[in-house]
């Protein structure tokens, strides 16, 4: 009798003992899958009964809020700005969950920051419902707006990117087409669905962010990473360099490189001209020979100084994908790297980046989106600093860079003229595709205003000619989106 009692016990012991494991298994292993699964009403539910905290930019106009509601989650995501801050707001899906600073700032923003426990406990305690924190972003509204009304009127594809030189703060980040975030954050899933599937049909996607998750062929526009490197090896603004149409490419069996046009430069007849005339002209064939004269490592550092080929910025809330200088091969594969072309593939925000630098004299500041987080009663979380990654390019370099791209836009056509202001820029109009002659380029305008005390870097990138087709060129299409841009930046105001 007894042998029977002691094999129960020993069953039953063995059984609490499972039960045990599978339940600390369940609750402590498990826990963070569960939370996360989106079949999981019971933590959707808790998690769309808390107030979200809002995301809003300078001047706290709101771009994302959580409005209460008569339904079982008690609050809806609402995106004002729509389709304007798409790209950086992202959304906040149960079914899709969060992309953009609605992931990025997750924490701080649903209130499961640590800073912000403390106040969780005070909510429990007064019987308060807990709420999330706040994020504020540095983009200015006119100039956001600005940049947003210039490419969608146009219909364009591409992006614009604004930057405050002196502070690294993102004045403006734009991407189109964009998309209504507003349906995604619905409560009804069918309309998620719907919404979602429309997004994933549409050609050219409006998801990507092409102002910092795509890269492009940056045309003539890196010809200024191409100057900062010859500046440092005995080349001077006054260097004389090639002005012909054409010129042969080494190795190649015959292959040649080409103005724009098949034109000498600066329709000089081909006589040589000075680095400025032809930075100003955009002259590749000089631009090529400045190149192969330079070297890779020389070009090389330099890009590398400036953020290419190396590990993104600092988290600035938003996904960045690298840009890249790629393979060189050879002395033709670097004459073509010389003039933007081959291998080298830039985002919008590097080329912004990459301009501010030059416009603060060479001091490249980290860039950021977010000024500031706060708490449910507004007091700071943290706040922004302005921060110095170090001397990108010599002060004396990037003042001769800034002075042939003041050169650079006295040449450049298109409308949007500022009177009385002095514009540095440059221009790009960047082949690409499988039949890149026969393939309307990308078009680029890269700038800073006022050029002797800057106020706004912009990087503006139209793809596939904006609709001009072969004809597009940067000054045509790129150019005067980027003068608006600047024109809103100086105007001042939230």
């Amino acid at each position: 009798m007894k042998r029977p009692l002691r094999r129960l016990g020993t069953a039953v012991i063995v059984m609490i003992g499972l039960l045990l494991a599978n339940i600390a298994y369940t609750q402590v292993i498990k826990a963070d899958d569960y939370r996360a699964d989106p079949n999981n009403k019971r933590t959707l539910v808790a998690e769309y009964s808390r107030q979200r905290g809002q995301i809003t930019a300078a001047g706290g106009v709101v771009l994302a809020r959580s409005d209460p509601v008569n339904d079982q989650y008690q609050y809806q995501r609402v995106y004002p700005g729509a389709g304007m801050y798409a790209n950086l707001t992202g959304y906040y899906s149960m079914r899709y969950g969060p992309t953009g600073l609605e992931r990025n700032q997750n924490e701080i923003l649903s209130g499961d920051s640590p800073e912000l426990i403390a106040g969780q406990l005070s909510d429990l305690i007064t019987g308060r419902d807990p709420r999330g924190g706040n994020v504020e972003l540095t983009v200015v509204p006119a100039v956001q707006q600005a940049a947003y009304t210039a490419m969608t009127d146009k219909k364009y594809v591409g992006a614009v990117v604004a930057i405050e030189p002196s502070t690294g703060k993102i004045l403006a980040m734009v991407s189109t087409p964009s998309y209504n975030p507003n349906p995604l954050a619905s409560h009804s899933d069918a309309v998620q669905r719907k919404a979602y599937n429309a997004l994933l049909n549409d050609d050219p996607s409006p998801l990507v962010n092409r102002a910092t998750g795509a890269v492009y062929p940056p045309g003539s526009t890196f010809k200024l990473v191409i100057a900062a490197a010859a500046l440092q090896q005995e080349y001077t603004p006054q260097t004389p360099v090639t002005g012909k149409s054409k010129i042969n490419l080494p190795d190649t069996g015959g292959a040649t490189l080409s103005n724009f046009g098949g034109e000498t430069c600066g329709n000089g007849g081909g006589a040589d001209v000075s680095l400025t005339e032809a930075l100003a002209f955009s002259c590749n064939t000089a631009f090529a020979q400045v190149a192969m004269s330079v070297g890779t490592v020389p070009i090389r550092r330099q890009a590398e100084a400036l953020g290419i080929d190396v590990a993104p910025p600092p988290d600035i809330g938003v996904d960045l994908v690298g840009s890249r200088l790629g393979d060189v091969p050879d002395t033709a594969a670097l004459a073509q790297t010389g003039i933007g072309q081959r291998d080298v593939a830039m985002s919008p925000f590097q080329m912004a980046w990459i301009t501010a630098t030059i416009a603060n004299r060479g001091d490249q500041m980290a860039p950021h989106l977010i000024a500031k987080t706060t708490k449910p009663d507004l007091s700071v979380i943290s706040q922004t600093q302005p921060e110095s990654l170090g001397q990108a390019i010599p002060i004396p370099v990037a003042d001769e860079v800034r002075d042939m791209m003041v050169a650079s836009e006295k040449e450049t056509l298109g409308s949007g003229a500022i009177s009385n202001l002095v514009i540095a820029s440059k221009t790009g109009t960047a082949e690409h595709g499988t039949d890149p002659k026969h393939t309307p380029p990308h078009a680029w305008y890269v700038a800073f205003a006022p050029a002797d005390n800057p106020k706004v870097a912009v990087a503006v990138m139209v793809e596939n000619g904006g609709g001009l087709g072969l004809d597009a060129t940067g000054s045509k299409v790129a150019a005067p989106i980027g003068r608006s841009v600047i024109a809103a930046a100086l105007a001042g105001g939230p």
